[in-house]
């Protein structure tokens, strides 16, 4: 932690004459100052002789290198240049999280969103933001929907091609697109077009890309509530199926932030679908087959969570060294020697466990597991309508048997060593009476 606080000032492509006198002040103050080469090429040099502070350009990879320019400059005022506002997908945020909030003062400007949504006519909160920087393109997916407004926050000058690529592919190729170019800047440019017509040639790296969602009638509708049509998926019939999905996903209770581990995730369905409920959601894929493995990538990237960590290894030594669960499922290898052990070791206490069954072997095992621990042990059948001749009847699936607990908070006194009210709970003594 530096000696004094580190002052991030917020900087748009208009440079020194768009920064406020607060702004200006910091940067005056500075020893030190940090930042792109390109922001510190909108900082005029000092005009007083020897004034001039020391201009660190900021290397590639920045993030290994940051605590050591900062620990090499401690005991000076350092002031770190950012675009827009520090705190939204900024070094402000990162700066924050090394440091410690207290270690950090942040000097604010308006964002490329706000600058967008103000030169758009766009209300704000009704807009939903991607960053595609240091991200892939298929990170979009889960926020493509019909009518739906999207500003997609640039890598570079390549971000609009691949944009339009992936909303024609996925069906929306009548979307209107708008790349923003240098918003704020002397230089400021706004184009416009279709997703399936997209020609412009390369913008300047430094755009941001506004998207109005137009879906063609037969798109697919891929909602971010858990219960994914079945094609949606590529399987080899190891799947949790629609129906099923849901109901699991309903007592895994994802919420934002947690992280879950999908045992046995044979197509990837459970822990993709557990990641598009919100973009903070984490998962773990564990499969022992690497085609399945490979196949599960697929899935992920198709679906909008490229970020989907795939184990390719068999359970419970697979397990070994994966970062803490929030919830665990295990959709397959549960009758294997350790795997239910291993899992219900590794959740911490409030964590959930979800085991789907469908043979009598693991039905057995649950009942057992059920008697131990408690929860809830539930059957789940579901029939579709299907044609027999010339007639409809039921085809009914196999019948799913699923068992959810929740690991306890705190190891539970034993109901014979309580005695007292709830007050004054204390161990009973040998020659006590049982309540």
């Amino acid at each position: 932690m530096p000696d004094a606080p580190v002052v991030v000032v917020g900087i748009g492509a208009d440079g020194w004459d768009g920064l406020s006198p607060a702004a200006r002040h910091e940067i005056l103050d500075a020893d030190v100052l940090m930042g792109s080469a390109r922001q510190l090429a909108l900082i005029p040099e000092r005009s007083t002789p020897g004034a001039e502070p020391e201009r660190v350009a900021w290397p590639s990879p920045l993030l290994p290198s940051l605590p050591g320019l900062l620990e090499a400059r401690r005991g000076r005022r350092v002031c770190v240049l950012a675009s827009g506002d520090p705190m939204f997908h900024g070094i402000g945020s990162t700066l924050a999280r090394l440091l410690g909030p207290s270690a950090v003062r942040v000097v604010p400007h308006p964002s490329s969103v706000t600058l967008a949504c103000a030169r758009l006519g766009w209300p704000a909160d009704q807009v939903d933001v991607v960053s595609l920087v240091g991200r892939p393109v298929e990170t979009l997916h889960p926020a493509v929907h019909d009518r739906r407004r999207v500003l997609v926050l640039s890598a570079g000058a390549d971000t609009p091609a691949r944009v339009a690529a992936l909303l024609t592919e996925r069906g929306y190729g009548q979307s209107p697109l708008t790349v923003l170019e240098h918003l704020g800047g002397p230089d400021e440019r706004i184009v416009s077009g279709t997703a399936s017509a997209w020609h412009i040639p390369r913008p300047h790296p430094l755009n941001i890309v506004a998207v109005e969602c137009r879906a063609a009638p037969d798109t697919p509708r891929l909602p971010r509530i858990p219960g994914l049509p079945d094609e949606a998926f590529e399987h080899d019939g190891q799947l949790t199926k629609r129906d099923i999905r849901a109901v699991t996903l309903s007592r895994l209770a994802p919420t934002p932030g947690e992280l879950l581990w999908d045992v046995g995730a044979g197509a990837g369905s459970i822990a993709i679908e557990w990641m598009r409920t919100h973009p903070a959601s984490r998962a773990v894929a564990i499969e022992n087959r690497p085609d399945r493995a490979a196949r599960i990538t697929r899935n992920a990237a198709a679906l909008g969570v490229p970020g989907l960590h795939v184990v390719t290894g068999t359970a419970p030594a697979a397990l070994h060294g994966l970062p803490t669960p929030d919830a665990v499922f295990i959709g397959g290898g549960a009758t294997r020697p350790g795997v239910m052990e291993a899992c219900w070791e590794a959740l911490p206490p409030g964590g959930r466990l979800v085991v789907n069954a469908v043979t009598l072997e693991l039905e057995a095992l649950l009942t057992t597991w059920y008697g131990r621990h408690g929860g809830d042990l539930a059957r789940i059948s579901a029939a579709h309508a299907s044609p027999i001749g010339g007639f409809t009847g039921w085809r009914s699936a196999m019948p799913v048997t699923i068992w959810t607990v929740a690991k306890p908070l705190a190891a539970p006194i034993p109901a014979d060593h309580i005695t007292g009210d709830a007050a004054t709970v204390r161990p009973a003594r040998a020659n006590e009476e049982k309540p």
